[in-house]
């Protein structure tokens, strides 16, 4: 369409300011969404998604709606310099892509409304990509949540239900003793009631840990740990789906989810997850894999996703090394830490080596003879 047809199709210049305002605040708000996915978050997978949105956007403004720039007129615009009695609040990266998100959003949606009066053909271009936004809002800020809910999480211990209560505990303590900071509570053994018993326990004592910041994660059971109060689930493959398992525990608690492959780990984020645990990587005493996680699928997975990765499978504190050089910086076990003569101590080890292992090499010391595990 060109400026000189406005009139036949009914349309006012005022009608294609608005197309123009709604066109510019739309794409200036994707930018800032792909700013903080891209550079704050380091995610690969949600750059993609925004950097496509934006050039869908483009394109779908180039359908009929390109000639708008010749009506743009800001001396005569009345909302210049209006601004809002309480501003957004701009606090931290989750505040930023959602006010920039909600902002998109908000455009997209005043395109779809205006376009189909000016040029109806184009109107139903922008429906799409506003529910496409609202999948990288979700889990964009899933990322940023998660990543401040586990900061200072490097290591995540699987617990199983030990012989007794007095064992559980025992080892419990240690753990949490030890500054572990995240536990999975992981028996397949155990029925449901038994399994929320250990669940409450291991609950009260990290409640109860010098710093009160230990999350306990129930492996499986979605319904356990929204039962008693655990900070989250941990889901495979052969449980509940990602999004029904956020059904369950409802929208504050983590949803962790073990990805196999890159496609796994895309769903998962995509889906709702908080977290990730990518593997297997190793040979487990715990657990019988049929596959292994490839160096080159392990390096993917860190570049591809800003969700806090745990990696799983075999881990002990001699391959430390090598995870973290695969880009990790969290790992989960279970019989490194778990069957060790001193599981306080397996642990603190493991914690001592990921820590010195994150510091620029410069600043690295050899570890002193007491962090060492014991013969």
């Amino acid at each position: 369409m060109k400026t000189g047809d406005f009139a036949e199709h009914g349309a006012t210049a005022e009608v294609w300011r608005a197309v123009d305002a709604s066109a510019n605040r739309a794409g200036e708000a994707l930018r800032a969404v792909e700013d903080m996915v891209r550079f704050v978050l380091d995610d690969g997978q949600l750059t993609r998604l925004v950097k496509d949105l934006r050039h869908d956007l483009a394109g779908a403004l180039s359908d009929g709606l390109a000639d708008r720039v010749f009506l743009r007129d800001v001396g005569a615009d009345v909302g210049v310099g209006v601004a809002a009695a309480a501003p957004l609040h701009r606090g931290s990266v989750g505040d930023v892509i959602a006010a920039n998100a909600a902002r998109a959003a908000q455009a997209l949606r005043s395109l779809e409304e205006c376009a189909a009066l000016v040029f109806p053909r184009a109107a139903g271009r922008f429906e799409p990509l506003r529910y496409r936004l609202y999948v990288v809002e979700r889990a964009a800020l899933a990322a940023v949540r998660s990543r401040d809910r586990l900061v200072g999480v490097q290591l995540c211990v699987l617990v199983d239900g030990r012989d007794d209560e007095t064992e559980f505990d025992r080892l419990v303590g240690a753990l949490l003793e030890a500054r572990v900071r995240m536990l999975q509570i992981r028996d397949k053994r155990l029925d449901a009631r038994t399994l929320a018993a250990r669940t409450s326990r291991a609950i009260v004592a990290a409640r109860r840990s010098p710093d009160a910041a230990a999350v306990v994660i129930v492996n499986d059971r979605a319904d356990v740990a929204a039962a008693t109060g655990a900070d989250g689930v941990h889901v495979g493959e052969s449980d509940l789906p990602t999004s029904l398992a956020r059904r369950v525990v409802g929208p504050a608690r983590l949803v962790g989810r073990t990805a196999h492959d890159l496609a796994e780990a895309r769903a998962a984020a995509l889906d709702g997850a908080d977290y990730l645990g990518v593997g297997p990587c190793f040979p487990s005493e715990t657990k019988t894999f049929g596959s292994y996680a490839s160096p080159t699928f392990l390096r993917e997975v860190v570049a591809e996703t800003g969700l806090p990765a745990f990696a799983i499978g075999g881990i002990s504190r001699e391959r430390l090394d090598e995870i973290v050089g695969l880009g990790f910086t969290r790992v989960a076990v279970a019989s490194a830490v778990t069957a060790a003569a001193d599981p306080g101590r397996a642990a603190a080890a493991i914690i001592e080596r990921l820590e010195r292992l994150a510091r620029p090499p410069a600043s690295r010391q050899a570890p002193s003879p007491a962090a060492e595990p014991r013969p």
